[in-house]
């Protein structure tokens, strides 16, 4: 009786596709407009459950979609706002934004890497943790038609998804239980997210000291 309540308990698996799917999708789209939501963490955590599935493939490969299409679209959406604020004389509140989240040194390194690489840098800005909105913030200054970085913002909404569901895979497979999984991948997305920045501190730190 107690093993027949526990798993009534469980939403069907249906439902939990219902109601997962389209809260992943809001979710990566309102972490790429606003750069609080840690979304890798929501596409290892969601490629964990996945693999629990009765068709893991098939689940897999929908978080997949679902995780580069909110992605792309949370770029692009961010991208025009900001676009609207390098063409207007006011400038915008999303445009202001970015550049509060961006100090200057790391502002012209991005330009630098853009300008030396084009659009290939976009990929790699979305596999670096924090590197995403400084190589954005200097598309936009350097006035990057919409449409060229969309030909780079694509395959690095891909790459970024496949890259981070990979870590939830690596989580599943590594514990019996869904729960356990999750909280490993989540665990080292956030490490992984915040690594650059522990970093960053340590070295101010070593020459303020020195």
């Amino acid at each position: 009786m107690l093993a027949a309540a526990g798993e009534a308990a469980v939403p069907p698996e249906s439902t939990q596709q219902a109601v997962g799917y389209p809260s992943l999708f809001l979710l990566v789209v309102l972490g790429s407009l606003v750069p609080v939501v840690p979304t890798g963490a929501l596409v290892s955590g969601s490629a964990v459950v996945a693999l629990h599935q009765s068709v893991p493939v098939l689940s897999l490969l929908t978080v997949f979609g679902v995780s580069a299409f909110a992605a792309f679209l949370g770029d692009l959406g961010l991208y025009w706002l900001g676009q609207r604020g390098v063409g207007s004389k006011n400038g915008s509140r999303w445009l202001s934004r970015l550049r509060e989240r961006v100090a200057p040194d790391r502002l012209a390194q991005a330009h630098d890497q853009l300008r030396r690489h084009g659009v290939l840098v976009l990929v790699l800005s979305r596999l670096l943790p924090a590197g995403r909105i400084p190589v954005m913030l200097a598309c936009l200054l350097a006035r990057m038609p919409v449409r060229e970085f969309v030909r780079g913002d694509v395959p690095a909404c891909l790459v970024w998804a496949a890259a981070y569901q990979a870590i939830g895979i690596l989580g599943g497979a590594l514990f019996p239980e869904p729960w356990e999984g999750v909280a490993a991948a989540v665990g080292l997305t956030l490490l992984v997210s915040a690594a650059p920045s522990l970093w960053r501190r340590l070295r101010r730190g070593r020459k303020r000291t020195g």
